[in-house]
């Protein structure tokens, strides 16, 4: 939202502009005369919750040098994220020098530059708390592959605290935030589906105004890795995945566990991946190796699909999210999830006949451009 004189939207409008943008909340953007009147402007805001939702602090500065240090803007629960004008990207001398201290719980939106302005750029992720157990109470755990923090059980210092974690649920945030965007909206689920599950049950309106659903788990050639015939996201909160398959009538990807393995990449890009000279591949080499040790153990060999390979399968869904051109083919039947059978319970359904007599059919990746997939992964690490 321009704010000041001179305020500039072109970031705002190419963010806009993007056919595959993940929505995001609003955009504080802001052209003043110093920094400590800046800085009072928006801590007031901060403290008042005017700017609550605000996601994106943009300050074009012109007369910033390489000795104002970020310490001296840091709003709590934020981290900045400084691009000073340097003579190779701009061809001028004049300003700071490019800062790439490290940056932990932060994401960057767009690197922009400009032979006019200096820009700071902070990011706030807002985090809120999900169900604590499935549907009927039975729970399982994926420790022995991800860790009992789900990060790979690294140490660090420097994570967020549970005090930056919302009051609000994560059902009601879903709810909410869908409601106030209707059609811009995709949820990407890597998990248990239970909080999407309780969201459609509280808003049975909720899937209608999704712009789309990209969802991990699953199996379609009922191989199972938790259950003799179940995969884990499944198998963790069958009645959920139950739920979600038969109450979301938007359009749905499924990323299952047969196509992943099928779409495995090499230990040697795992290792270029990992080997690149960034904050973000040092973190992820850290939070990995746990995985990447327990995949090579002859359990997990068990559970694989033709072959061994580097299988990041959250990563299929969330790159269709950010570009379906991304599925090169896909299977569309009505899908659903076993409920009842000893060792079947949690195994998704695939309705190639139209026994279940269900009008919405789910797209199930079968292939997907791998070198695509690949620059995407290279480039998340940048």
């Amino acid at each position: 939202m321009p704010h000041s004189r001179q305020a500039r939207p072109g970031l705002l409008v190419k963010l806009c502009s993007r056919q595959s943008r993940i929505p995001l909340p609003s955009i504080y953007l802001a052209n003043v005369q110093s920094l400590p009147n800046k800085t009072d402007d928006l801590l007031s805001r901060i403290k008042t919750q005017r700017c609550w939702y605000c996601s994106v602090f943009c300050l074009t500065e012109t007369w910033l040098h390489s000795g104002v240090p970020d310490s001296s803007f840091q709003p709590p629960g934020f981290s900045v994220h400084r691009l000073d004008r340097v003579k190779e990207r701009t061809g001028k001398t004049k300003g700071g020098v490019n800062n790439n201290s490290r940056i932990t719980f932060s994401l960057v939106v767009r690197l922009h530059n400009s032979s006019g302005v200096l820009f700071f750029f902070t990011w706030q992720i807002p985090v809120f708390k999900g169900a604590a157990k499935p549907i009927l109470g039975i729970s399982i755990s994926a420790g022995d592959f991800h860790g009992q923090d789900g990060l790979g059980d690294a140490p660090d210092s420097n994570a967020p605290g549970l005090d930056l974690v919302q009051k609000e649920s994560a059902v009601s945030a879903m709810i909410r935030i869908v409601n106030e965007n209707p059609g811009q909206v995709s949820l990407v689920a890597t998990a248990p589906l239970t909080n999407l599950a309780l969201a459609v049950r509280m808003d049975p309106s909720l899937p209608s105004k999704l712009r789309g659903l990209y969802i991990m788990g699953g199996n379609t050639e009922s191989r199972g890795n938790t259950t003799v015939c179940a995969e884990f996201n499944f198998a963790a909160d069958p009645e959920a995945a139950y739920i979600v398959l038969n109450g979301y009538e938007c359009p749905t990807y499924l990323a299952c566990w047969e196509f992943t393995c099928h779409s495995k990449l090499s230990w040697e890009f795992c290792d270029e991946w990992l080997a690149q000279d960034t904050d973000k591949a040092r973190f992820m080499a850290r939070i990995f190796r746990y995985s990447m040790e327990a995949s090579q153990k002859e359990r997990f060999q068990k559970e694989l699909v033709a072959g061994t390979g580097f299988i990041s399968c959250d990563s299929y869904a969330m790159a269709a999210a950010v570009d379906d051109a991304f599925i090169t083919e896909s299977d569309s039947y009505p899908v659903s999830v076993e409920l009842t059978g000893t060792h079947t319970r949690g195994m998704m359904i695939v309705d190639t006949i139209g026994f279940l007599k269900k009008t919405h059919k789910a797209f199930i990746m079968k292939k997907v451009d791998m070198e695509k997939f690949k620059q995407m992964m290279m480039a998340a690490l940048k």
